[in-house]
């Protein structure tokens, strides 16, 4: 059984191995390491079977700019499963428990670049057609939002520009 929640600090270890073997590389797994020290409030959760963790994902916060104001948001990046875990719901269930946790928490707008064809189920849509744009060149398709509250970028639109961590 699958069982969602706060990442523990014994488990920095394991999101490390988790984000190095979905992902093929150590790069995601220095961004968590860098986040985690660098970048606050964040939200960091673990998906374990046995305690054993097998997915992560990690939101932490962007600025939203524009020539009239700025607001923050948070960013969902990244959000990683062990290859044998893959395609299982694994990391539906990780996404679905951390907007929750931003929600819960008082983060009513999140960004993702991500895959078009995964994040919708959620509520994601193209960050384009609700005035956002991304500090990074990606096609629209894959820069996207939702609002976990109503109508919380009403008004608001902007350049999203994500902590340094993400451009080292």
């Amino acid at each position: 059984m699958v069982v969602v929640r706060t990442e523990r600090t014994e488990d920095c270890e394991s999101v490390r191995r988790v984000n190095e073997l979905a992902f093929g590389q150590p790069n995601e797994a220095d961004l968590v390491d860098a986040l985690r020290a660098n970048a606050h409030p964040y939200i960091s959760l673990v998906a374990t079977v046995d305690d054993k963790v097998i997915g992560h994902i990690f939101f932490s916060p962007v600025t939203v700019e524009s020539e009239e104001a700025a607001f923050t948001a948070m960013g969902l990046a990244p959000m990683a499963v062990l290859p044998t875990h893959q395609n299982q719901g694994v990391g539906s269930r990780l996404v679905r428990e951390g907007l929750k946790e931003c929600h819960r928490l008082g983060h009513d707008i999140v960004v993702v670049l991500g895959h078009p064809n995964f994040y919708p189920r959620f509520g994601f849509v193209p960050a384009n057609s609700k005035g956002l744009r991304c500090e990074y060149d990606v096609p629209d398709e894959v820069f996207m939002v939702t609002e976990l509250k109503p109508e919380a970028l009403a008004g608001r639109q902007g350049l999203v520009k994500y902590h340094p961590a993400f451009g080292e």
